[in-house]
This record gives C-alpha cells, sequence and structure tokens, in this order.
C-alpha cells in the first residue's frame, strides 16, 4: 500500500496501518471463539439425557387406615387388607400402557372386581415405563416402594408385584397393601398371572 494512503488512512482513524490489521484479527477471532463457544452450548443443549422419572412410592406417606368397613373386601392371603397404591408398567420394548380410559379393564385382568376396589380404596395410582422382566420389575417396585421392617414383616404392610395379561399381552403391576393389624405378610413376586388369583381374594 502506497505510504500517502497508509498516511491518510491513519489521520482518518487516529491508529496506524499494523495496529488497525491487528485490531480486525483480534475482532475476527473474538467472532470466531462466540460462534464456537454457541455451538457447543447448543450441541450441549440437544444432548442432554431425558428425565429419569420418579418411581418413588412414600409407603410413609400413604393412609395408615385399615380395609374399609364398606364395598368390596380384598383379602392378600386370606387377611383383610386397604389397597393402597397400585403402580402399572409395560412389559418389553415395543409395549404401551392402554389408555387411561381403558384402566377398570387393566385392573379387572390382575383379578376381577379389583377395579371396584380401587374405586372404593382409592389408593396412590402411578404409571411406570417399561419393565422387561417380571422378576426384576417386582425387585425394582419393592425398592422404590419400600415397606417398613423386614419387607413389612411384623408391620401391618405388605406387597405384590409380577406380570399379568390383558387381551393376551403382558404388563406389570405391583400392589401396596396395609392390614388391620400387624402380620408377617411380607412381599411375593408374582411370575405367573394366575398367581394373582392365588394371593388374592375379592368378596
Amino acid at each position: 500500500m502506497p505510504e500517502d494512503l497508509q498516511k491518510k488512512i491513519a489521520e482518518a482513524t487516529g491508529v496506524g496501518l499494523g495496529d488497525l490489521v491487528r485490531l480486525l484479527v483480534l475482532v475476527a477471532v473474538a467472532i470466531v471463539l462466540a460462534y464456537v463457544l454457541w455451538a457447543l452450548l447448543k450441541r450441549r443443549k440437544r444432548v442432554l439425557p431425558p428425565q429419569v422419572p420418579d418411581l418413588a412410592v412414600d409407603v410413609m406417606s400413604l393412609p395408615t387406615a385399615g380395609p374399609p368397613a364398606s364395598g368390596p373386601a380384598l383379602y392378600y392371603y386370606n387377611v383383610p387388607v386397604r389397597l393402597a397404591a397400585v403402580v402399572l408398567a409395560p412389559a418389553g420394548r415395543v409395549r404401551d400402557l392402554p389408555p387411561p380410559g381403558q384402566l377398570d379393564d387393566v385392573l379387572d385382568s390382575i383379578v376381577p372386581g379389583l377395579a371396584q376396589v380401587v374405586s372404593t380404596h382409592a389408593p396412590l395410582v402411578r404409571y411406570w415405563p417399561r419393565q422387561l422382566s417380571a422378576k426384576g420389575f417386582a425387585h425394582a417396585f419393592f425398592g422404590h416402594a419400600r415397606l417398613p421392617g423386614q419387607g413389612g414383616k411384623g408391620t401391618p404392610w405388605c406387597s405384590a408385584a409380577g406380570i399379568f395379561k390383558i387381551e393376551g399381552q403382558p404388563l406389570m403391576a405391583g400392589l401396596v397393601m396395609r392390614a388391620q393389624t400387624t402380620s408377617n405378610l411380607g412381599q411375593a413376586i408374582v411370575e405367573r398371572e394366575a398367581q394373582w388369583l392365588d394371593l388374592l381374594r375379592i368378596k
């Protein structure tokens, strides 16, 4: 660049050409760094893992009343109990739970008449994500719906969890129940849907 032009630029800007070039380089570097930082932050937002659903069932916050005096009576191993909480989950990798409008059908698929028990006992109802095995679901359920004592033994609390089917499709259910007095009913894993009929009676 001719010297007279450099002088005119320096006079107009108040800085020398070398200083101006360095300033432009610094501005360009700052722009590039800002773009890289923005791109990294945007990508980080995209790859954030999905929030893990809250699976916990706080048994100690559930109602402590025993079986209701009226309505259908639920028996667990022939002991009258109140149904305090129900957890439902689809089984396998591709299945989903039926829509909420079919909840009564789902409950009655566990044990006929259970929908009426739920209507009368008003338990907490929770929906869990897909589960791959009856045993895995049962252990997860017992861990998240932790009973007092040794798995509820020596307390009024008991629970059962495992597989059932509706229209031939396997689903998972976990039930938390409370007797009137202490017992040693504890926890039961249901590996075959027919076992529910051995555990539960509705009168």
